[in-house]
């Protein structure tokens, strides 16, 4: 029973570590997808040039989502017109180059990790461009196209099919502070919690429990630790493997990389671990399910491939300029509520959250939020639109 008692408590230090964090991570999110369409999105991304990917990156990162809803919306995007790599650079993009994981990671593991994840998502989608161009033929892509339209359900769908941005003249402030604004915010930030809960618990209980119950000297065996040149040259590869068994994705399996960079893996190693989200199990048969097995395949290659080259390239950048941060100093967040700064910025951005809430109790959010798991393209108009305060 203390075993047990020990791994929960470990699980919720962590989350009252990073709560304050999520909210404004979510909430920044919403109101960027309350002013964006959708269709200037697809419209924005219609090739793989440099300049696209750089943009389709940027409204990635502007627009997170839970790993599951990040692949459902590249599906969508790919579907509507937008070029498939540029809807895979949305997609990585919306998982692991958004605000609110950088705050976490600097919280729990310090700024280095937030500083080499912004530095290695644009390796990875650049090397991943790269692979695309070199390896992805038009018969592979064409079959993916017409698999996708086939509108084969995956996870999420209701979610990625849903346009929640507001209409209307106006520019951007005069959107967001409106009524419908108001109602826009409320239900995507509520929709981003409910997308991300089920990950975001599991990979905290995973992680607590592994601090609690796995001894450190398991892992520094497994992660070559007690050999550096080895662990560098290892960490890149084993990450992604750990992160594909462990089935935790999107911001959910940072609490698990605190715990595997105590335990000895490389720098590049947790990097690359983080970055492997979108190819865990589940997701992988998402793939299978919306372009075909060759498809899933080819995805399951090139991502690999681009993950390990970005874990590589922060490992040794980082650890040439002296920014990585010593492995003995790793701690685990096990002292609960205190009186510190965490605490009042908890109260401040959960009184946030709870007028966000009621807003969305209050103006048909629940009936909304059922639709999350609905068919492809099933809700809204003819162009995929449903704002909330339609709804």
């Amino acid at each position: 029973m203390d075993a047990i008692w020990h791994a929960l408590s470990i699980a919720g230090s962590m989350t009252w570590e990073v709560t304050w964090a999520l909210i404004l991570g979510f909430t920044l999110s919403a109101v960027v997808q309350a002013v964006v369409r959708r269709a200037t999105v697809v419209r924005l991304l219609g090739d793989d040039r440099p300049r696209t990917l750089a943009l389709s990156a940027g409204l990635g990162a502007a627009s997170s989502s839970c790993s599951y809803a990040a692949v459902a919306l590249a599906r969508s995007l790919f579907r509507k017109g937008a070029d498939f790599t540029a809807a895979m650079a949305f997609e990585i993009a919306s998982t692991n180059l958004v605000i609110e994981l950088g705050i976490i990671m600097a919280l729990l593991m310090g700024w280095q990790f937030t500083a080499a994840e912004f530095a290695g998502g644009p390796i990875m989608i650049v090397v991943l461009a790269v692979l695309f161009r070199l390896f992805l033929r038009e018969r592979l892509l064409r079959q993916a196209r017409e698999q996708a339209e086939r509108g084969v359900a995956g996870s999420m769908e209701g979610h990625a099919a849903m346009d929640m941005s507001v209409r209307g003249e106006g520019g951007f402030t005069r959107r967001l502070f409106s009524r419908d604004g108001f109602t826009s915010v409320s239900h995507i930030f509520v929709m981003e919690w409910s997308a991300i809960l089920r990950d975001l618990a599991a990979g905290l209980l995973i992680a607590g429990a592994i601090a609690a119950w796995v001894p450190d000297s398991f892992w520094h065996t497994f992660f070559l630790a007690d050999h550096p040149l080895a662990a560098k040259l290892v960490g890149p590869l084993v990450g992604p493997l750990v992160a594909i068994a462990t089935f935790v994705c999107s911001i959910g399996n940072v609490p698990l990389a605190v715990v595997l960079w105590k335990g000895g893996i490389s720098f590049g190693g947790v990097i690359a671990f983080i970055f492997a989200d979108l190819l865990i199990l589940p997701i992988l048969n998402i793939y299978r399910k919306y372009y075909g097995a060759r498809t899933a395949a080819f995805l399951l290659v090139t991502f690999f491939a681009a993950i390990a080259v970005a874990g590589y390239a922060v490992e040794f950048a980082f650890g040439g300029l002296g920014l990585i941060p010593d492995q003995a100093d790793a701690t685990i967040p096990e002292e609960g509520i205190t009186w510190n700064y965490t605490t009042w910025l908890n109260i401040v951005f959960l009184l946030l959250a709870a007028t966000l809430l009621v807003r969305f109790w209050r103006t048909g959010g629940p009936a909304m939020l059922r639709m999350m798991g609905g068919a492809p393209e099933q809700h809204g108009s003819s162009d995929g639109h449903m704002t909330a305060h339609e709804h």
